[in-house]
């Protein structure tokens, strides 16, 4: 243990820990962090995935509590139960020398284990925000003694609509307790969220990156939204690609993308949330073994990714936020090594690209797909090439015997050659060069069925910017997102229905992921809820079971 750990007078018994680890000096961000929790501030902690983060947080919360109170004095509040597990049990490697007992709690599995462990008593509760809250109204978890508050990936958080599920558990806790936020990007939302719930925070932020990484070439492709994949596969065929990593918006765009491609012929996998880390390190080592050469990956499933020799990063969706742009950015052109960042952007989407290239200070080169010409030379320049490496090999003996049978019946050798080559490219056949329509840039105009409305921002208990959104003209809010379906509830705010909730009912009682669920926006008395176009059927066999509490939910297709 080098003396730069030891100078944070951390607890004897974490430090211990910290040796058996072989953890030897500290990352930036947990020399910023550790020492600003263990004099007592509030902490925004902004960094990459990667840099020791949970430590940073977790140490100064273990050196903080007192395991002689069987109470629960830290909480943890994560946006997936992957992350939820994964800092539960590095916490409890930190403190397992102090005897602390660490409890993760998430949606998607029965009640039974998690209400046993908080009945025999816990010192830390790392949880998603819907089971949290449930555990809250079951009078199960009591927050009324928590010392420390850490929200973990804040920012995706707010992309899956859960921070008013964060305001109401912060409102359970004591306004005197510590309240440290790590995101890796700092959209407004989260920002709110800091100044109404953190007092005179630190701020320590660590690599935060507002430009791209030398070496990486960056293009977009301004293409219409149904002819992404075809645009993708064109791409894909011309590019020289090592390792690609290709970012979808959501769990299940990945697997649908990753569907198409295998069907014309490119050897990809998915990579999200929800797998299994079984799952998750075979599909990686699949990748890093060159087995396949496509990764179709979320934001939130690829932080953590320590993959060298990644090629390409294709933004098939784009990200939220500038930010996002650049940390996808930095996954290729590595170790001093080159590398391609591609985007496509829809017509209405080119605005984006604009306020990234603000953001960088750096122009982003419009290309051009290639046509179906460029194609059809590519493909035959790759076999040619093939034949000029077998004929250097000089081991084709018995099909040289066959084509000279074949001449003396007869048969013009470059015939026979052509025919080869023909039989050689059967393949090409069964991947058409799908064709990619006009694209026609014109300004957002709004409809007859849709009408531009504003609506008080009231977070943080005040007024703020009118912000706008798009609506039905009978006030239902219309679906965006591609492949999804929007369903409705007959409970809403007034029957104390909150996000965490519906997705966790849905997702247990239908049996899909939780993660495929869609936008949901609570009315007054009725949710809307956005689900995969192929689960449809399975949620609305589930009607009749749904239940928030002990109150049953009525569920129906618009």
């Amino acid at each position: 243990m080098t003396e730069t750990f030891l100078k944070f007078n951390l607890h004897s018994q974490l430090v211990q820990a910290l040796v058996d680890l072989d953890y030897r000096i500290p990352t930036p961000i947990q020399s910023a962090v550790i020492p600003a929790m263990i004099a007592g501030h509030d902490v925004i902690g902004q960094s990459q995935t990667g840099t020791g983060k949970t430590a940073a947080f977790s140490l100064p919360m273990l050196h903080a509590l007192s395991t002689e109170r069987m109470h629960v004095q830290g909480l943890v509040i994560t946006p997936t139960r992957e992350l939820a597990l994964q800092v539960a049990e590095a916490t409890t490697r930190y403190g397992r020398h102090r005897g602390v007992r660490v409890l993760p709690v998430y949606g998607g599995r029965d009640y039974t284990s998690q209400l046993k462990g908080l009945r025999k008593g816990v010192h830390i509760v790392v949880g998603t925000p819907g089971r949290l809250i449930d555990l809250i109204q079951k009078g199960a978890l009591d927050l009324g003694g928590v010392s420390t508050v850490v929200l973990d990936e804040a920012d995706e958080m707010l992309s899956m609509g859960f921070i008013e599920d964060i305001a109401t558990i912060l409102d359970k806790t004591p306004p005197t307790r510590q309240t440290a936020l790590f995101s890796a990007t700092m959209p407004a939302g989260i920002r709110r969220l800091a100044d109404r719930y953190l007092q005179n925070p630190q701020s320590c932020a660590v690599g935060r990156a507002h430009t791209t990484v030398e070496g990486v070439e960056q293009r977009h492709y301004v293409v219409n939204e149904n002819d992404k994949v075809a645009a993708l596969s064109r791409l894909l065929e011309m590019e020289d690609i090592t390792r690609a990593l290709v970012f979808a918006r959501t769990r299940i765009g990945t697997a649908e993308l990753v569907n198409e491609l295998t069907v014309r012929g490119f050897l990809s996998d998915a990579l999200n949330g929800d797998m299994s880390q079984d799952a998750r390190e075979g599909v990686l080592g699949r990748f890093r073994n060159n087995k396949i050469k496509i990764l179709v990956a979320t934001d939130v499933a690829a932080r953590g990714l320590d993959i060298d020799d990644i090629s390409h990063v294709i933004n098939y969706d784009l990200p939220h936020d500038p930010e996002v742009y650049v940390h996808r950015t930095g996954r290729t052109a590595r170790a001093g090594k080159a590398g391609i960042a591609i985007s496509l952007a829809t017509p209405k989407e080119v605005w984006f690209m604009r306020k990234v290239e603000g953001f960088i200070n750096q122009r982003i080169t419009r290309a051009t797909l290639p046509t179906e010409a460029d194609i059809e030379g590519q493909r035959e320049a790759q076999l040619l090439e093939k034949v000029k490496v077998w004929l250097k090999r000089d081991r084709c003996r018995r099909e040289r015997k066959i084509a000279a049978d074949l001449a003396i019946e007869g048969y013009d050798p470059l015939e026979i050659a052509a025919a080869a080559m023909r039989m050689a490219r059967v393949g090409d056949a069964q991947r058409p060069i799908e064709p990619i329509g006009a694209v026609e840039e014109l300004k957002p105009r709004k409809t007859k069925r849709f009408e531009k409305i504003k609506f008080q921002n009231t977070q943080n208990g005040r007024a703020g910017k009118d912000e706008p959104a798009y609506k039905r003209r009978d006030g239902r809010e219309a679906v965006h997102e591609r492949g999804m379906v929007r369903l409705v509830l007959k409970s809403g705010k007034a029957d104390g229905i909150h996000a965490g909730a519906v997705v966790d009912t849905l997702s247990h009682n239908s049996k899909i992921p939780g993660r495929s669920i869609g936008k949901i926006s609570i009315q007054n008395r009725c949710t809307y809820v956005d689900i995969p176009k192929r689960f449809v059927g399975q949620v609305l066999a589930g009607a009749g079971k749904y239940c928030i509490g002990a109150q049953p939910i009525a569920i129906e297709r618009i």
